[in-house]
């Protein structure tokens, strides 16, 4: 009887600790190695443990982001129909010129394009890797929050860009450790007076006085704001004109516009979608721009051969939206929930200790 009561009481205890798992550990956002932030400078290892690095053909092209322990999210333009086979992301990465321990790398099962990305004018700049394999979360290696459906990042709100990619125009060098630089978001209506083809589907950040942004190799790398005690991603880099110029915002790609194509694509494998809500009055409401000349020509922020865009030279100057898996077929998406892959053994003992009790 004494026995019967102990495994009853172990299996409730068990069951709490189960019930409560999800909300003691959260499936996105941590980054337990982030403990300061300074913008213009190398990131110390750990800081930002969703950002992924993309190579094809074994050089550096763009980033991006992990959002669960099976896709990345990056951008469009980045990548073309040939990219598939060679193309490598590394999560964890801190330096590209030695051994990083911490490192995990892996190869792509499918990528997947917005059917509506128009290169021309960079709406819908937004593309989701889907890794051969998923991997283990680590203090080194966590996906980040992404903003939901109507999320509000009003003018000035503090966020961070981080990335391998140029630390001065024109370089096309790259940088070897990873950098991170804080810009304030900058308000669609200020934007427009910059990009006169700017959509809801786009986001902006930058100092007018200049100096701190994106630039080349930066592409489809995550902006993100910080919420409490977690990270949101408001945007994925993805246009500019030059880098760092007085009175020119970098444009991003606005995620909490795609919640529910991200979620329609990732299937039973749902990132975790978190609103945030700019305090107060947006003062970009009423902004209105002081010149008549407003930049008509973004350019995406890759490198290529001969043009002056944000990544490597391995994107192809129009490519077109699609998905694409090894064997040919189209990746379809199943129903919406958000993947947890903690304290799994602690719920199945809850299965055994039933079992035991039930044969008693």
């Amino acid at each position: 009887m004494a026995i019967f009561q102990f495994l009853w009481a172990l299996a409730g205890m068990i069951v709490l600790l189960c019930g409560g798992c999800h909300s003691l550990i959260p499936a996105c956002g941590q980054a337990p190695k982030n403990t300061r932030i300074v913008g213009g400078q190398n990131a110390p290892p750990g800081s930002w443990p969703w950002f992924a690095s993309v190579e094809t053909d074994g050089r550096p092209s763009c980033a991006g982001s992990l959002i669960n322990d099976q896709w990345v999210l990056t951008a469009a333009h980045c990548l073309s129909r040939d990219d598939l086979l060679t193309t490598t992301v590394f999560l964890g990465r801190q330096d590209q010129t030695v051994i990083n321990f911490n490192e995990v790398r892996t190869t792509l099962a499918s990528i997947v394009c917005h059917p509506s990305y128009d290169f021309t004018t960079s709406d819908n700049d937004i593309c989701l890797l889907k890794l051969s394999s998923p991997v283990d979360f680590s203090d080194y290696i966590y996906p980040v929050c992404l903003a939901s459906a109507g999320s509000t990042f009003h003018t000035g709100v503090s966020s961070w860009v981080t990335g391998f990619g140029d630390t001065q125009p024109g370089s096309f060098t790259g940088a070897d450790i990873l950098q991170e630089v804080n810009v304030p978001i900058v308000g669609n209506n200020e934007c427009k007076c910059t990009y006169r083809e700017l959509t809801d589907n786009m986001i902006c950040a930058g100092l007018r006085e200049g100096g701190k942004d994106a630039c080349q190799g930066d592409s489809g790398g995550p902006m993100v704001t910080k919420d409490g005690f977690i990270w949101i991603q408001s945007g994925i880099v993805s246009f500019g004109d030059g880098c760092a110029r007085p009175n020119t915002p970098g444009g991003y790609t606005r995620v909490s516009q795609y919640q529910d194509w991200i979620s329609n694509v990732t299937g039973t494998s749902r990132p975790g979608f978190v609103t945030y809500t700019s305090p107060g009055v947006d003062s970009d409401l009423n902004y209105a721009c002081s010149n008549t000349a407003p930049t008509t020509n973004p350019t995406p922020r890759t490198k290529q051969p001969f043009i002056e865009t944000l990544g490597p030279d391995i994107v192809d100057p129009e490519p077109d939206p699609f998905t694409v898996e090894p064997d040919g077929s189209v990746f379809g998406s199943g129903e919406s929930m958000i993947h947890f892959s903690h304290f799994t053994p602690l719920c199945l003992l809850v299965v055994f200790s039933y079992v035991l009790v039930c044969e008693a």
